[in-house]
């Protein structure tokens, strides 16, 4: 498998739980570790050889655009909907013309991880497009921060996934990035839908797989996830 060159980030988002912080900026910009989660996200996409970084905006679109401006390392692309949140599924369905046609990672901008092995590389090696939808990266449900669930998911032993369903608890969290097809949004409604129910269709037709990162993962959810993200980094 050829490592995808273009990446769709979905920056969009309101960040209501992590007021005050986004009181005056986007989530994209709120900084753990001195850096702005949106940076976090481009940085490992680059080191992943990614090429061209598609971003959705809309809260404090015209400060996130300046902000992405400054960046030379990566080709980045807006995706407008200053007029419409459109969540994740419509937000890749709106940008699909400017995706391309081959695959594509997604990824939040809520996500901060030390890496201890090559996360997105495992990625790309367990994707397969003619037997998957889409290729989830997952974290350990137990030792993550700023996760307080279930779990999502259980994995087999080749990586299909399983949704926790009426289980009181599966091991697995979905922890924001995957790859998948830009088509793949189309069989969605149009406007604003998550990505989730087409996931689930596909998990019960055997087209979901994913794989579990070595390292620990933050979501940077809401202001005590990021304090307590940065005192990780800070080791």
């Amino acid at each position: 498998m050829i490592a995808p060159k273009t990446a769709m980030v979905l920056a969009a988002g309101l960040g209501t739980r992590m007021r005050p912080l986004t009181n005056d900026r986007p989530k994209a910009l709120v900084e753990v570790g001195g850096r702005a989660l949106i940076d976090h996200v481009l940085d490992r996409l680059v080191a992943a050889s990614v090429e061209t970084a598609v971003v959705n905006v809309h809260w404090f679109a015209d400060r996130l655009e300046q902000h992405l401006s400054k960046r030379d390392d990566i080709r980045i692309v807006i995706s407008d909907e200053r007029a419409e949140l459109l969540e994740t599924g419509g937000g890749l369905k709106k940008a699909k013309p400017l995706l391309g046609d081959d695959p594509v990672f997604v990824a939040n901008i809520d996500s901060v991880w030390i890496d201890r092995g090559d996360a997105l590389g495992d990625l790309v090696r367990l994707w397969n497009s003619e037997t998957m939808d889409a290729a989830l990266l997952l974290a350990r449900r137990e030792g993550s921060i700023g996760f307080e669930g279930d779990g999502d998911f259980s994995v087999a032993d080749d990586g299909r996934l399983t949704f926790r369903g009426e289980r009181p608890s599966v091991p697995f969290a979905y922890m924001g990035v995957h790859i998948t097809r830009p088509s793949y949004a189309d069989q969605g409604p149009d406007g604003a839908f998550s990505l989730s129910p087409l996931w689930r269709a596909s998990a019960e037709q055997g087209r979901l797989y994913g794989t579990v990162m070595d390292g620990d993962w933050m979501h940077v959810g809401d202001p005590q996830a990021r304090d307590e993200a940065e005192a990780k980094l800070k080791g």
